[in-house]
This record gives structure tokens, C-alpha cells and sequence, in this order.
């Protein structure tokens, strides 16, 4: 997960899909689930999308009293779905550790860490936006 450096995350492709959500995540999980599966990702890694995607939607309605807006896109080689809301993170090193036992939080951007490829994370003061990409074919195991 990158911590803000400063400069803006590329603009999504022309093709994006949008979402914007308030409170019930089904639609973004579902919206999610089915780009995926359209973009190619085999049925787990588009699970693993769906938690990673919905673990940082859910960080909007616990956190912001903004609603959050999902973008997704794809191409031949990723699925990129993009989380914006009003909130700000202030710990740079937000989700890259694992949190210790029996903790009450801070669990759910590690967990994002762990299932996507890239994670990418901007916040100032006018949001945050999470970032969260997953290869469509994985690379073949050396044999």
C-alpha cells in the first residue's frame, strides 16, 4: 500500500464504471462481482476482489458521514475498483502491518493488502481514495 506522495492517481479509463453508495453495500459487492467475472478473473480472485472492495466501502459508512463513490474498470491485463469518500487517514502506514491479537480494529485495509495485487492510497484534506488492483492472469508457476 503506498502512502500518499503527493501525486494524483492516474484518471480511470473512459469506460469506468460508477457507484455512488450511502449505506447498503450489496450493489457494490454485486457491481464488483460481476466486472470481475466479466473482466476474467477466475471465481476466487473475484471473491477476493469482492471482500477487498467491500472492506474498504464499509471504512466510508464507519468512518465518513460522506457517501463513498466506487469506480471500476478493466482491461486484458487488471480490474482496478477505486473507493472515494471525504474521510482523511492520517497513519501513512495504514494496513501494513498485520494488526496484533485481539486487537479491535485495523484489520480491514491489512486484509485488503493481503488479497490484491496493488493497493494504492491517496488522502488529504479533500479525501481518500483507495485503489485496489488485481491481475486477470496470474503468472505461471517456474517448473
Amino acid at each position: 500500500m503506498q502512502p500518499s506522495s503527493g501525486q494524483p492517481l492516474p484518471a480511470p479509463t473512459n469506460d469506468a464504471v460508477y457507484h455512488t453508495y450511502r449505506s447498503d453495500l450489496s450493489q457494490v459487492r454485486a457491481l464488483v462481482l460481476r466486472q470481475a467475472r466479466q473482466a476474467g478473473l477466475t471465481e476466487g480472485r473475484a471473491n477476493d476482489l469482492v471482500l477487498a472492495v467491500s472492506e474498504v466501502a464499509a471504512n466510508t459508512l464507519r468512518h465518513t458521514r460522506s457517501p463513498g463513490t466506487l469506480t471500476i474498470w478493466y482491461d486484458e491485463d487488471e480490474v482496478v475498483c477505486e473507493i472515494r469518500d471525504a474521510g482523511t487517514i492520517t497513519d501513512p502506514s495504514v494496513g501494513r502491518r498485520k494488526p496484533p491479537p485481539g486487537a479491535s480494529g485495523g484489520h480491514g485495509l491489512w486484509l485488503v493488502r493481503q488479497v490484491c495485487d496493488l493497493v494504492e492510497l491517496t488522502s488529504d484534506a479533500s479525501g481518500t481514495t483507495v485503489r485496489m488492483h488485481m491481475t486477470v492472469r496470474q503468472p505461471r508457476a517456474a517448473g
